[in-house]
């Protein structure tokens, strides 16, 4: 390892009590191991440094050989290398990770949680006896589970419309102005669940919804991310094609503008939303099923291909 990276490294783990080498960042895990070492680290301490080693492929390499350790996530405390996913497991559930932190468990608000009447109704009805809960689980990437099931005893609890919400400490670090509310969608009855912790993520939109809004003039900025070839096949009323003049006019937008993009049937235009929400656009959406929902869905005059 050459001197200036050792030396790099060697300050990094330095700068402060705990010290995580991970894949993505805090908020947003880019692996199982990495989100779980998280999840692990903030049932018992708030502040800590990660370092997102898929930013720098040298820290990737450099830092398994620092510690001669073949994988990452990397745990450092107090500058001294403690161990990976596997171990810092195995130091939780005996006890050794609270000690080696030094830390006491750290208090958490219990959430304040919103259960619509239609939710509420139809959770109740799953429910079988006394010792059967609402459960709700957010994850490091804000994936929901919401389910029926038995309490833990280091569960915090939540009431909200008459009915008890239990969630595991991370989970409820994550939950405060949750709204939890009960829909129709295409594919039937659903439970909608808004978090407003939730950091921004490219959101589905359906065909319907689009057309909805463009009849009621609602302001966005619709792309077709097709090339000039398909689009002389079958277009959307009012969608600019995604070129170069486009991606400049939309890096001059205000970035809450909100940025709907379509394409055959979803996958491209999804990549290109999730680049337009890399760059700081904070309302971006893809066309689920792309023009071909729209052929099927809203317009039949749209020819399908």
């Amino acid at each position: 390892m050459e001197s200036a990276l050792k030396e790099q490294l060697e300050q990094t783990v330095k700068s402060d009590k705990v010290v995580l080498f991970m894949k993505g960042t805090r908020m947003a895990p880019q692996c199982g191991f990495s989100a779980k070492v998280v999840s692990l680290l903030e049932e018992f301490i708030s502040e800590y440094t990660t370092v997102n080693v898929l930013e720098d492929p040298s820290v990737r390499q450099g830092i398994k050989e620092y510690s001669s350790w073949p994988t990452v996530p990397q745990l450092y405390i107090d500058g001294e290398f403690v161990g990976g996913c596997d171990i810092i497991t195995e130091m939780f559930a005996n006890g050794d990770l609270e000690k080696k932190l030094g830390a006491e468990p750290v208090e958490i608000e219990p959430p304040k949680i919103e259960l619509s009447d239609t939710a509420a109704g139809a959770l109740e009805g799953a429910l079988q006896g006394d010792s059967e809960f609402i459960r709700l689980e957010i994850d490091a990437q804000f994936n929901n589970d919401l389910s029926v099931g038995p309490s833990n005893p280091s569960d915090m609890r939540v009431e909200s419309n008459g009915l008890t919400i239990v969630l595991s400490r991370t989970s409820a670090r994550r939950a405060n102005g949750v709204k939890i509310d009960f829909v129709k969608t295409p594919q039937g009855p659903a439970f909608k669940i808004d978090n407003p912790n939730e950091p921004p993520k490219v959101r589905q939109m359906m065909a319907t919804e689009l057309q909805e809004k463009l009849s009621a003039g609602k302001e966005l900025e619709l792309y077709d991310v097709r090339t000039p070839e398909e689009r002389e096949k079958a277009k959307i009323t009012g969608a600019r094609h995604l070129d170069e003049a486009a991606s400049t006019r939309i890096e001059g937008l205000d970035k809450e503008t909100p940025l709907i993009f379509h394409c055959h049937h979803g996958g491209r235009s999804q990549a290109a939303a999730e680049h337009f929400l890399s760059v700081g656009f904070k309302n971006v959406y893809n066309l689920v099923g792309g023009i071909d929902a729209w052929s099927t869905e809203v317009d039949d005059t749209v020819p399908r291909y």
